[in-house]
Formats: C-alpha cells, structure tokens, sequence
C-alpha cells in the first residue's frame, strides 16, 4: 500500500513570531518588519547637523584662513605678539653738544653781525635781537631746555654781540686808513679794542643785554 507523500518541509518565515536568532531585525507578529539599515548608518542626519567638513561654514565673523590677517594696523597678536613698536625719537638733553652748538651759532652770528654794522656804519637793534635768538634756539634745539644750555647761549650772545661790534669797528678803520681789513685785525687789534671802549654808550651795553635777552627767549622757543 503506498504511503502518503508528506509535503515538503516549509519554508521557515524569517519574519514569523519569534525573532530568528542572530538577527535583530525580526520583527513581531502582526508588525511589519523594519528595513535594515543600508550603506552608512549615518547616510541621513538630523537638519542642521553639519556635512562635509564640520568647518566649512562658518558663523560670521570666525576667522578664517590666516588668523592673524584680519588684524588692524596697531593690534597686537595673541600669545604676546603684535607689530614692533616705533623707536622712541632721541631725548634732546645733550648739555655738552647743546652749549658747543651755541659756541659755533654765536661765532657765525657775531661775525654777521659785524659785517652789516661796518657796511652801514652802525648798529642796529634788531639784529642783536636776531644774533639771541639764532644761538639760543640752536642751542635748546639740540641740548634741550637744560639751565645750563639756556646759560650758555646767553652768555654766548653777549660775546657774539660785542664781536659783532668788534669787527664793524674794524670794518670802519680799514675804510678810514685804506688798509686791508686783515691788517687792522692781526696788528693793529689793541686799536680796535680801544675805539670800541670809548665808543661805547648806553646803546652798545643795550645791544649786548638785548642779545642775552632774546637768546632765553629763542631757548625757550625751541624747548
């Protein structure tokens, strides 16, 4: 007698009641089963998450590129860097060069002095002020508003003055006795000293004080 033919074994429903063992993803009865996540788990990500380089959008204002390039002239680099500072300009309180400088004014003052006077044959009060003011300004101008520049350059103007002085007088002697200014200068010297002595009246004294006058006045103007 022939036997009934079994049917074939059932194909087992991986999806059935129970979950099929090693797989996480079976699903229960009556639900459907999730898919399986695919390709990179990350593949779709929440709105605003960032993509790509998590830098390439930056908020406004970040910096980017060089971090230093956005600095303003002035501003200093983090860490303790920043731009050199400009070199402070030389403090001007060099007394010995200062009262040197007024020596030289006064000289090449004095004798100008001098040549103006002997050409017209007389002082004038404006350039004794003028000889002052050129050696006390040079003067503090270079050794700064120390006293003892300011000094100097008075005293100094006094004796540009009376060169002056001197070398008008001389001026005039060589006109008077036709002989050559030099002459007058290096041999007859002790005549121009005596002429200038009983030349002398309130006015020559007031040149000489004029001129030490306005030296401070000029020292105070360069400082």
């Amino acid at each position: 007698m022939s036997q009934p033919v079994q049917p074939p074994n059932q194909p087992q429903q991986p999806f059935g009641g129970q979950p099929v063992d090693g797989n996480p993803y079976a699903g229960q009865p009556g639900q459907p089963a999730p898919a399986a996540p695919t390709g990179n788990p990350y593949g779709q990500q929440a709105p605003g998450a960032p993509t790509g380089n998590p830098y390439g959008q930056q908020a406004p204002g970040a910096p980017t590129g060089n971090p230093f390039a956005g600095q303003q002239p002035g501003q200093s680099a983090p860490f303790g860097g920043g731009a050199p500072f400009a070199p402070a300009p030389p403090a001007r309180n060099n007394i010995l060069l200062g009262v040197l400088v007024a020596l030289g004014a006064a000289v090449v003052a004095g004798i100008l002095y001098g040549v103006i006077a002997g050409s017209i044959e007389r002082e004038v009060g404006y350039a004794a002020v003028g000889v002052g003011f050129l050696v006390g300004f040079a003067s503090s101008k270079i050794g700064g508003s120390n006293p003892a520049v300011i000094g100097a350059a008075a005293v100094f103007s006094i004796g540009a003055v009376y060169l002056g002085q001197l070398v008008g007088i001389s001026m005039v002697l060589s006109d008077l006795a036709q002989i050559p200014f030099s002459e007058v200068v290096g041999d007859h010297f002790g005549t121009v000293t005596e002429a200038w002595s009983q030349e002398a009246d309130f006015m020559t004294y007031l040149f000489l004080a004029l001129g030490a006058i306005a030296a401070v006045g000029g020292a105070k103007k360069a400082g």
